[in-house]
């Protein structure tokens, strides 16, 4: 099959690689229909190579068609359209059962000290080959899997693996309170798409949220390429912008390990700090309802600004990095 690999900094290629198959019974095989280029994934590209190896195939938004399942799996079949989540997750564990599958006990990458496996995402989590390829086995397919209904385009649904549960708990997590402000800083995907959740939860409830979006400055990268430190100038800003006893909820990925933390001003302001990967399936059953209408409350029909064929990842790549002709958010599809 052809899947998007890994060959060294700002080097993606597609190539053949060995089709996928059933390696334990509670395994799936997903024949990938769209699969998105994610903000993380220009980690990869950038900075992240000593965690890579070459080949590793990337992705970790797909969804697509089930085309075989193990033995355990028995809530899917094949011929069902699914969503799979970025996070590997068993749903039985202590973490899962408390909602918290980004660190399921089952998955944990224990040899890294990281919680849950992710899909093609470095030897930190797992190295579990990802989703932008045609084909995908799908590890703990007896409980991953979201399955969607047939009939509405992949755009209705795929950001259900990763860019709306991320949203929509960084905005569960702010605990924005009646009559708040809610300030997003950082207008890439993720940020685009927890203003709207914001925006729809206001209305939702009527609470007289007032939506401020900022962008002190370019949404992107993440880490800088000096000793792994972050760029936290707009963590900063967040803190400095946060109203005493506020919360600051936290979406960005922070991989470095000795950034400065202004805790005399964390803690003089009584600030809340809440943050962590996604809980994907923790958020499904509340976002499913809002895209299996006729409406489209949160824009998500026309959020994607590209879509591809596979074949031309290494340019969705660069236009993605480089923000190339207005490119935001940006969609693989192996079928073409």
């Amino acid at each position: 099959m052809k899947a998007v690999t890994w060959h060294g900094k700002r080097d993606v290629r597609v190539e053949e690689v060995p089709d996928p198959r059933i390696l334990q019974p509670t395994d799936a095989v997903v024949r990938v229909t769209s699969t998105g280029v994610c903000g993380s994934d220009l980690h990869l590209y950038e900075v992240l190579g000593p965690f890579m190896t070459e080949g590793d195939v990337l992705g970790h938004e797909p969804m697509g068609v089930v085309e075989e399942v193990g033995a355990e799996v028995t809530r899917l079949k094949p011929g069902d359209r699914v969503v799979v989540p970025f996070n590997i997750s068993c749903g039985s564990c202590f973490m899962c059962d408390r909602g918290l599958q980004s660190q399921c006990e089952t998955t944990q990458v224990t040899a890294q000290g990281k919680g849950a496996a992710l899909l093609g995402y470095t030897k930190l989590y797992g190295q579990v080959p990802g989703g932008q390829a045609e084909y995908l086995r799908v590890p703990r397919a007896q409980y991953g899997p979201v399955k969607v209904p047939d009939g509405p385009p992949d755009d209705r649904f795929v950001y259900l693996s990763d860019v709306l549960p991320t949203a929509w708990q960084a905005v569960e997590y702010a605990e924005i309170p009646p009559g708040g402000s809610v300030a997003v800083f950082g207008l890439g995907p993720v940020g685009q798409m927890a203003a709207r959740v914001a925006r729809h939860g206001a209305t939702a409830v009527r609470f007289a949220h007032n939506l401020v979006s900022a962008l002190p400055r370019q949404a992107g990268a993440l880490l800088t390429e000096k000793a792994g430190i972050d760029r936290l100038s707009v963590l900063y800003a967040a803190i400095d912008s946060v109203r005493r006893g506020g919360t600051i909820s936290l979406s960005g990925v922070y991989g470095g390990m000795i950034d400065p933390i202004p805790m005399m001003e964390l803690f003089d302001k009584q600030i809340r700090l809440h943050m962590g990967q996604a809980n994907v399936r923790r958020w499904v059953d509340d976002i499913l309802p809002l895209l299996s209408g006729t409406d489209d409350p949160l824009g998500v029909d026309d959020f994607a600004t590209h879509r591809l064929p596979l074949d031309e990842a290494p340019r969705a790549y660069e236009m993605f990095q480089k923000k190339l002709y207005g490119a935001q958010k940006v969609l693989l599809l192996p079928t073409i």
